[in-house]
């Protein structure tokens, strides 16, 4: 059910604040924005968890230093607060957290989200979860800070893709402009966000894209990250961010996906496209997100991930 969370943080002494797996601008610029949010208003400082590592181009936002990827299992908390999770396997370890708290939030912008938790806040409507916290804030009064505006908006840049997705609406344009009003620097974090990379970053890129797979008149466009790649490269998890959306922008691709083998039964898949809904497509193996712009994880090896996927692309 939706929820008051005035009434909820008020009532709470232990709180946690959870990203998903493979943490992107939106996850991580949500958290730390929360991060602050509650510490300006209640005086309360939460803990931050991130499940994966956090990439390099992120470690500008305030407070980033101190979330952790590990923490003690035997933590109890009043409140876990999960932020741009679609489903609650993308928490991966973290769960045994969300499990035993004694109250629940799940803050989210995802169609395929199945409102887990005790309480949720969502608006698939919305660009990004960072667009969802904004509103939020200001439907309820909450008086957003410096750190929070540069936070919330990296949420929205990166996950609108510097507000050039379709998701980009009139409300989150409003909602940027509202965050430079209040501190927030696009040139600075764009910059940070998008010119930033290592060398490796950019030759790994090239490297997968350069080795993408062509069907159905150039109309499919998808590309093979196997983990001697990612050794090759010394690659993390977030080298792969963004290739999926260079292989769509070609004029004639109308679906892109990369899959990368987590290990030898296990692939996980980004999925963007022009027009078919790969949402659907990939709810079929228990992921989900947008209709252009969606994200699995399927339990075989690489090869055979690939042709399950490929036989449920309809165009």
């Amino acid at each position: 059910m939706n929820c008051n969370l005035d009434d909820i943080i008020k009532s709470s002494k232990k709180i946690l604040l959870l990203t998903h797996m493979n943490p992107d601008g939106d996850t991580l610029g949500s958290m730390c924005a929360l991060y602050s949010m509650i510490y300006n208003r209640f005086k309360i400082r939460p803990d931050m968890n991130v499940v994966s590592g956090i990439p390099y181009n992120y470690k500008f936002l305030p407070n980033i230093e101190l979330a952790q990827r590990y923490f003690d299992k035997s933590l109890v908390y009043d409140l876990v607060i999960t932020l741009d999770v679609a489903s609650i396997e993308r928490i991966l370890d973290s769960k045994i957290f969300f499990d035993k708290a004694k109250c629940t939030v799940n803050i989210d912008h995802h169609k395929t989200n199945p409102k887990f938790g005790d309480y949720y806040i969502i608006n698939p409507d919305a660009s990004s979860c960072g667009e969802v916290l904004f509103d939020y804030f200001k439907e309820n009064n909450w008086q957003i800070d410096t750190n929070a505006a540069i936070c919330l908006y990296t949420a929205i840049m990166t996950d609108t893709g510097n507000f050039r997705f379709e998701n980009t609406s009139s409300n989150t344009l409003r909602a940027a402009a509202a965050l430079v009003d209040a501190g927030a620097n696009p040139n600075y974090i764009y910059k940070k966000c998008y010119e930033t990379k290592t060398k490796n970053f950019v030759l790994f890129q090239n490297y997968c894209v350069n080795k993408a797979v062509f069907l159905e008149d150039n109309k499919i466009a998808y590309t093979t990250v196997y983990k001697k790649d990612l050794e090759k490269f010394a690659a993390g998890d977030d080298y792969t961010d963004g290739i999926a959306e260079t292989l769509r922008a070609i004029d004639t691709t109308e679906v892109a996906f990369v899959a990368k083998e987590v290990d030898k039964k296990l692939t996980k898949f980004s999925m963007r496209s022009k027009k078919i809904d790969v949402a659907e497509i990939c709810s079929k193996f228990g992921g989900g997100g947008h209709t252009f712009a969606a994200g699995c994880t399927i339990k075989t090896d690489i090869d055979d991930a690939v042709n399950k996927v490929l036989r449920e692309i309809s165009l």
